[in-house]
């Protein structure tokens, strides 16, 4: 495939990107290099490859996840400016 003024202008528009006549001509070999190289990435034999995530092996290191209540409740409620019975205790609101 290869890739005319024309068509570099189309995608500028499509893109939203406005640019002049010189920055369209210098687009064009750039252009056509990496459609070159999407080509070429097209030639390479990738059967029986499995495919990946990412180049090198990542493992998660990962705590049991177990549920518990904290045990500091009494900590935590002692900066309430008021507790009652285990539980922050707030104004009642009605609107």
């Amino acid at each position: 495939m290869s890739v005319d003024i024309a068509t570099v202008r189309k995608v500028a528009s499509l893109a939203r990107i406005a640019i002049d006549d010189a920055a369209a001509e210098r687009l064009v070999p750039e252009l056509n290099n990496i459609l070159g190289w999407v080509e070429q990435l097209g030639e390479v034999e990738t059967a029986g490859v499995e495919p990946m995530t990412a180049v090198i092996p990542n493992h998660l290191r990962l705590r049991d996840d177990v549920v518990t209540d904290g045990g500091i409740r009494d900590a935590v409620l002692a900066n309430a400016p008021k507790a009652e019975h285990g539980f922050f205790a707030v104004p009642k609101v009605i609107e």
